[in-house]
């Protein structure tokens, strides 16, 4: 690539970052990923507002224990997984069922840099959606406890550490999971069976020996949680079974990940070819 033609394609790259995020955001297939990201938030907020109105205080140490249950095995496992299926899938593949790309694909614009764009635009859509939901939640998680208990816990506590590492290991499962599905768009026609096996692999990832933990997005994911769920009391039965690994290693898997599928992504992008008729 000629270091010369940079500033053209970072042009490019914001240019089509800027109409994909609108697209991404006024979109209707969208709704059911907002609906994901803000199912935690309605049941916390319910949860706290009930309390407030009954003048209920809460044990603090158990609602964020709760918390970390609710992120761990709804919003990681969950709600990300299949928010990102919803919207890296259909950058590419879904645009070509919609008889749409080839508008892209006339334009005068290296498809490597097509894709960054889309990637990135995606990207920022499911971090700010999935990022604000967590944010959210954990908001309504500490205002119905009295303000000394909460300014304990974020101050004298951790809790505010907490608070970031829950929002940043949210837009880590958003870029990990992101360029996974990303690529199954590219390799498979009808990407549904291999999404599938994904999910299964990423259920049984606790399961399996060490080696084999490290192919998944959510063995890195887990590893940033401030929280793991304990092996013995309410939540003993969703135990993560396995040693997390330290948090640098986690974020450079992730990154790893990230870019390896981005490099098969180009190199496929480079050989798509439309015809709509097969698709």
């Amino acid at each position: 690539m000629n270091p010369a033609s940079w500033p053209l394609w970072r042009a490019q790259v914001l240019a089509v970052l800027r109409l994909e995020i609108k697209k991404n955001f006024l979109s209707k297939r969208g709704i059911w990923i907002y609906a994901l990201a803000g199912a935690p938030v309605v049941l916390m907020w319910t949860h706290a507002l009930m309390n407030m109105r009954h003048g209920r205080v809460c044990d603090l140490g158990r609602d964020s224990l709760i918390f970390a249950t609710m992120f761990q095995f709804f919003y990681l496992r969950l709600a990300i997984f299949f928010g990102c299926v919803g919207m890296f899938l259909k950058l590419f593949r879904g645009e070509m069922l919609e008889k749409s790309l080839h508008y892209y694909l006339l334009v005068p614009v290296r498809r490597e840099v097509l894709l960054i764009g889309k990637y990135l635009a995606g990207v920022i859509t499911t971090c700010i959606i999935f990022c604000s939901g967590t944010a959210l939640t954990l908001v309504a998680l500490l205002i119905h406890v009295p303000r000394g208990a909460a300014e304990q816990y974020l101050y004298a506590g951790g809790g505010l550490g907490h608070v970031f590492t829950y929002v940043g290991t949210a837009a880590l499962a958003c870029i990990g999971y992101g360029s996974v599905f990303l690529l199954l768009g590219f390799l498979f026609r009808n990407p549904v069976v291999p999404v599938v096996l994904v999910l299964l692999w990423e259920s049984v990832n606790p399961f399996l020996p060490q080696l084999l933990k490290y192919i998944s997005v959510f063995y890195y994911v887990h590893s940033l949680v401030p929280i793991s769920v304990p092996a013995q009391g309410d939540f003993a039965f969703l135990a993560i079974l396995g040693k997390p690994i330290s948090p640098y290693i986690a974020i450079s898997g992730l990154l790893l990940v990230a870019c390896a599928s981005l490099w098969l992504g180009a190199r496929q992008v480079r050989k798509l070819e439309i015809n709509y008729g097969t698709e």
